[in-house]
């Protein structure tokens, strides 16, 4: 007998590409168990499935920095507490120091569906009754004719795994220009915020200030304390946007907003945008 359940959860994380550097991603998550049935002639209570497998995941990968561990490109070094990270990408080197628990060591060359998939399942070993025989994940992105960027980011000021500086999200991004839906501007900030990181101007630091990173001389560094620990970041000037206040979806919706009544002022706009998969803010200008 199997078990399905669709949209199960939805992991919003990064993680480390030799092409493209750090990249922020949403998957949805779909889920089979293979078994037979217990004594309440189920396969596995929904509410188990739920509980358990959402929670393995929450606790491992979501709002993490996945890395390749067996790439060449990576180099980890632990430092009392913290995890220093190097990894060699075509659009220069990145560095993230931080606790444990903000990354995702994936052992393989390249974090692609299939190393999400063994990961989460060595996540799950042991924690399924023995009627489950064999479980079945299947990662996809959300389907949609619009247009979509790939962001990452850091929010300081956050009580959950937010905090972490390296995280992020496959976002969805509708403006209205006067109420009509304007392919030309959707456009314009999905190129502008493909691949980025996002970087809170006053989280900026200089290399100085940084206490396990070395960067290189066009990095943009970003240094900070939160509730879960010390942070910092040195990437690439070319791979950030250095914006005026917190890299919340509210904030970034209001900001994108301004930007464009900056620009041309005689047009009302409406900015929806998505933090990953069905959540996001709206600005109205």
């Amino acid at each position: 007998m199997i078990l399905f359940v669709r949209d199960l959860t939805v992991i919003d994380f990064s993680y480390l590409c030799p092409q493209r550097g750090v990249l922020g991603e949403s998957l949805i998550v779909d889920v089979e168990l293979e078994g037979g049935l217990d004594q309440a002639s189920m396969v596995l209570d929904f509410g188990l499935v739920k509980k358990i497998i959402k929670k393995a995941i929450d606790s491992s990968l979501d709002h993490a920095l996945a890395i390749p561990v067996q790439s060449a490109a990576t180099r980890l070094e632990q430092q009392s507490e913290q995890l220093v990270v190097r990894f060699d990408s075509a659009r220069g080197s990145i560095q993230v120091a931080g606790p444990q628990q903000a990354f995702a060591l994936l052992d393989a060359e390249q974090v692609d569906h299939s190393a999400i998939e063994e990961f989460i399942l060595q996540q799950l070993a042991g924690l399924l009754p023995d009627s489950v025989q064999q479980i079945r994940l299947t990662l996809r992105h959300e389907q949609s004719q619009g247009f979509s960027y790939q962001y990452s980011h850091g929010l300081k000021k956050h009580d959950g795994n937010c905090q972490r500086i390296a995280h992020g999200h496959r976002s969805l991004i509708r403006i209205y220009q006067d109420g009509m839906l304007s392919p030309r501007l959707n456009k314009y900030w999905a190129d502008r915020w493909q691949d980025i990181y996002l970087l809170t101007a006053e989280d900026q630091c200089s290399a100085a200030d940084l206490q396990w990173l070395t960067p290189a001389k066009d990095d943009l560094c970003s240094r900070y304390q939160s509730g879960q620990g010390q942070f910092e970041l040195c990437l690439p000037a070319s791979h950030c946007e250095v914006v005026p206040c917190d890299t919340t979806v509210e904030c970034l919706a209001d900001f994108i907003a301004g930007q464009l009544q900056q620009i041309d002022n005689s047009h009302q706009y409406r900015v929806e945008a998505y933090e990953g998969v069905g959540k996001g803010a709206i600005a109205e200008r």
